[in-house]
């Protein structure tokens, strides 16, 4: 068994990069795509500010259709559309395209349950202060449901950790891969252990900011 962490060493770290790379695009990509799509699925429904009975029943079935299927599927399924779009189905490119678009959809179920579960109060308070629908949602909606979105952002981003996992499954980089190639593939179990212990720092450490900010934003 290969225990020689001196070689080891750099390409573990190389991976961490690889990994925190992939994560931070696809949650700043598929964050802010699901905000939007999240702020619309709200904004739609019925008896809300952009009451839109046809396009809150498409997005609601997007999302339903897309949530539910396991990433490695998923990746696999949108490949015709990461190679018209990426230009290649293997790689961190291809990987961070997939992952962007599942975490969109994802995001966009957070955040509108998120919005749903604001007091109503704040809105009409908001309109009768003639406030703009567009307003509303930006500067009313979104800040008084900051304290939880936070936290449904830092699911989400634990959720984006465990995908990233899979992109060595692709021919992606990261710990993932690097558990399979330098772990798995060589029956070397101590490799293995070191990638589940890097992981799970990451994600303690991903919660702990996660829940610092949203104290934060509840005693702002």
């Amino acid at each position: 068994m290969n225990r020689d962490w001196s070689e080891l060493s750099p390409i573990l770290w190389e991976s961490v990069r690889e990994t925190l790379y992939i994560v931070g695009v696809t949650v700043g990509a598929g964050g802010l795509l699901g905000l939007v799509l999240g702020v619309l699925l709200y904004a739609t429904r019925r008896g809300n500010l952009l009451e839109n009975a046809v396009v809150f029943t498409i997005l609601n079935v997007a999302v339903n259709v897309v949530r539910p299927i396991p990433f490695i599927i998923f990746i696999t399924a949108v490949g015709p559309v990461t190679l018209a779009v990426v230009g290649t189905t293997i790689g961190n490119d291809a990987v961070i395209f997939a992952m962007s678009i599942m975490a969109t959809f994802v995001t966009a179920r957070i955040v509108e349950q998120n919005l749903v579960a604001t007091d109503p109060g704040v809105v009409e308070a908001a309109r009768a202060m003639g406030a703009s629908r567009l307003r509303i949602l930006v500067t009313v909606l979104v800040p008084e449901a900051l304290a939880p979105l936070i936290l449904g952002y830092t699911f989400l981003l634990i959720g984006i950790v465990d995908m990233s996992a899979l992109a060595g499954y692709v021919g992606g980089g990261g710990l993932g891969n690097f558990a399979i190639v330098y772990g798995y593939q060589r029956f070397n179990w101590e490799v293995t252990l070191v990638t589940v212990l890097v992981i799970i720092g990451m994600v303690q450490l991903a919660q702990l900011l996660g829940n610092w900010l949203a104290r934060k934003a509840l005693h702002r």
